[in-house]
């Protein structure tokens, strides 16, 4: 797998202060992408166990409230392995961090049934706290929504969401 950033300390992906992983590949190509040069799975450096260490570090501080994946695309099958023993390492290390993952699949129609038949998927989203899904679409975008760029897209309580089998948004508290 390739990344295309590493952001140390990035508060716009996500509650609180957090490390950002920009991974590469995406085969959504939503119009008005913002990341567009990281459609490519090939772009930037390759993700190495000098990566995940650096991550870790970066981690380490106590204003720091978790990871969040973005892309590229972090669903896509190319990118999973790698992503699911990434956050079982995280979880492992700091299990009061929440991991946020934003992904153009949609929760019910593409991520689920992976989940219900690919271990890699299982694992991979089981150590997700939410998830921001669908495909980014400009003529829904809203520079006003938090943490999302256009209204089509969710904020769901992954644990929530399996734990009753529906879906739960994530609630805040302004």
């Amino acid at each position: 797998m390739h990344y295309a950033d590493i952001k140390k300390i990035d508060i716009a992906n996500g509650e609180g202060v957090r490390v950002s992983l920009f991974v590469s590949g995406c085969r959504h190509h939503c119009k008005g992408c913002f990341n567009e040069i990281a459609w490519n799975f090939k772009y930037g450096k390759e993700f190495t166990e000098d990566t995940v260490n650096e991550i870790i570090q970066y981690l380490d501080h106590d204003y720091v409230e978790g990871l969040s994946l973005l892309g590229g695309e972090p669903l896509e099958p190319e990118n999973q392995e790698v992503l699911a023993k990434l956050v079982a390492k995280v979880k492992e290390k700091y299990p009061d961090k929440n991991i946020w993952c934003y992904t153009g699949f949609d929760f019910e129609k593409d991520i689920m049934p992976e989940y219900k038949t690919s271990n890699v998927t299982q694992q991979l989203i089981s150590n997700i706290d939410v998830i921001v899904d669908g495909k980014f679409d400009e003529s829904k975008m809203d520079r006003k929504l938090k943490f999302r760029g256009s209204s089509n897209q969710r904020i769901i309580d992954v644990k929530e969401t399996l734990h009753d089998n529906a879906i739960k948004m994530v609630k805040f508290t302004d």
